[in-house]
């Protein structure tokens, strides 16, 4: 994997990763809301997005209405929302020593596009360490949950795991996300120091518990 800076000067960067309908952004809004609770300054971001050019973007690679958009594409419009998204807001809040957690990073890219979209793996990470100038998190928990019970959530429809609705990846074949999901682990076991596995077909809280487990040794 590439060499990285992590972190930053002063703050603590976390991020959560896992396949779409692991429960990340509720288990980002949890973490937020206990470090608040502990007088932490807390700085939450979604990728893509978080900041104006970012949302643009965000919509344009989501939309539906652009299946022909190639991986090559996908990589460069998610790496370009990712460089500006550093510059204006996650740099600054470590610089000030808070607490950020960021819903998605680069490995996400690493995965949808690289290792699930067959992409050329050491490009995508090149491209990733120029646009973020390495900045790599402390700490990354990855929620591990099938893809069959994932797709279930985000659809909404008992049983049905056809694809329709939902953005431009959500309505992607079910053999995509299976390998989405392969391709999370098969990240987690190349850097087990940062990225954390925590099961998520749990509720909500227990999900939670386990993830401010291994937060806590973090801010001490």
């Amino acid at each position: 994997m590439i060499k990285h800076e992590q972190g930053g000067p002063a703050g603590l960067f976390l991020t959560l990763e896992g396949p779409d309908g692991a429960g990340k952004t509720t288990q980002a809004r949890l973490l937020q809301e206990r470090l608040q609770a502990l007088g932490k300054e807390v700085l939450l971001v979604r990728e893509p997005g978080g900041t104006a050019v970012g949302e643009i973007i965000r919509g344009l690679l989501l939309d539906p209405r652009y299946p022909e958009m190639t991986v090559a594409c996908e990589v460069l419009l998610y790496s370009a929302a990712r460089a500006q998204l550093v510059v204006e807001q996650i740099r600054p809040a470590l610089a000030r020593g808070a607490v950020v957690i960021s819903d998605r990073y680069w490995d996400s890219t690493l995965v949808y596009q690289g290792l699930a979209g067959r992409e050329d793996l050491a490009m995508i990470q090149s491209i990733n360490f120029w646009a973020t100038g390495g900045l790599a998190p402390h700490r990354t928990f990855l929620l591990d949950l099938e893809a069959e019970k994932g797709l279930l959530r985000v659809r909404g429809a008992k049983g049905d795991l056809r694809p329709a609705g939902g953005d431009r990846i959500e309505q992607r074949e079910l053999d995509f996300h299976r390998r989405v999901r392969r391709g999370f682990l098969e990240l987690a076991s190349w850097e087990q120091k940062r990225i954390c596995v925590i099961p998520a077909d749990k509720a909500a809280p227990l999900v939670h518990d386990c993830i401010w487990e291994k937060v806590i040794p973090l801010l001490q």
